[in-house]
C-alpha cells in the first residue's frame, strides 16, 4: 500500500482551497510558521508542498519581509506550458500535431470572428506585416507565423483553445524551423491565406473565416508532410 508524502498531501489541500476560491487571486496563504503551527508538519515538508504549487502555476514565491506564497490563477500560459511538456515528453509525431491543428484551428477562426476586438485585429495586421516581409529571414517568417495563428487563438477569447494553440504552434515551429520546404511561392501563399482569413474575422464572417482557415492550414499540412517523412519531432537540446 502506498502512503502519499505529507507534502504531497498538504498541496493537495491548499491546491483545493485555492481552487475553490478560498485564497483569492493576489493574496496570500498563511505564512510558513503559521502552517507548520496549523498542520503540524516540519518547515521543511511546508515548503516542498508550496514549491509544488509554485510549479503548477498556482503561487508565485516572493523573498524578503514582504515576501510569501501568494495565489494566482491558472492561465493560458499554463495550458501551454503542461501541453508543451505532453508533446516533448511524449515525442509526439509532427503529422499528429498538424493533425490536430486542422481540427481546432478553423474553430478559432470562427471564434475569432464572432468575437474579436480592435486590439486583436491589431495584433492580426502585425503579424501580417511581418510575414510578408520580403527581406524577412525564415526564422523571422516562422516567428511571424506563429504570432498570427496565436493572435488568431486569442481573438476567439477562449482560454483553453489559445493555450493549446500557443503550444502547438510552437511545437510545430520548432520541428519545422529547419526545413526548405518555405520557398518564396510558399511565403506568398501564406501571406495570401493570412491576409484573407484576417479579413474574414475583420468583416466578423464565421462562415468563411472556419472555410478560409480549413482551406489553409490542410494545404499547409501537406506541404510539410510531402517534404518530411519524420515519425518522431527532433526536440533540440535545452
Amino acid at each position: 500500500m502506498e502512503v502519499p508524502k505529507a507534502s504531497d498531501v498538504l498541496a493537495n489541500e491548499l491546491r483545493e482551497r485555492i481552487l475553490d476560491g478560498e485564497f483569492p487571486e493576489g493574496t496570500a496563504l498563511p505564512p510558513e510558521r503559521e502552517l507548520v503551527s496549523q498542520t503540524q508538519m516540519s518547515r521543511t515538508t511546508v515548503r516542498e508542498a508550496l514549491r509544488i504549487l509554485e510549479v503548477q502555476g498556482l503561487v508565485r514565491i516572493k523573498t524578503g519581509r514582504a515576501g510569501g506564497a501568494f495565489v494566482q490563477r491558472p492561465g493560458r500560459d499554463s495550458v501551454a506550458t503542461s501541453v508543451s511538456l505532453l508533446i516533448r515528453g511524449q515525442q509526439i509525431r509532427l503529422a499528429a500535431l498538424l493533425e490536430t491543428r486542422e481540427a481546432i484551428e478553423p474553430f478559432c477562426a470562427r471564434l475569432a470572428a464572432r468575437h474579436r476586438t480592435d486590439a486583436d485585429l491589431d495584433r492580426l495586421d502585425a503579424a501580417n506585416k511581418d510575414i510578408a516581409d520580403p527581406d524577412g529571414s525564415l526564422a523571422s517568417f516562422l516567428q511571424a507565423n506563429v504570432d498570427w495563428h496565436v493572435a488568431v487563438a486569442t481573438a476567439s477569447h477562449n482560454e483553453l483553445l489559445t493555450g493549446l494553440m500557443t503550444a502547438l504552434s510552437q511545437a510545430i515551429y520548432t520541428a519545422t524551423e529547419n526545413e526548405d520546404f518555405v520557398d518564396a511561392e510558399v511565403r506568398r501563399t501564406t501571406v495570401r491565406a493570412h491576409k484573407s482569413i484576417t479579413e474574414a474575422i475583420r468583416a466578423q464572417d464565421p462562415d468563411a473565416a472556419v472555410r478560409r482557415m480549413g482551406r489553409h492550414v490542410h494545404a499547409y499540412a501537406e506541404a510539410v508532410l510531402q517534404v518530411d517523412d519524420r515519425t518522431e519531432i527532433e526536440v533540440p537540446d535545452a
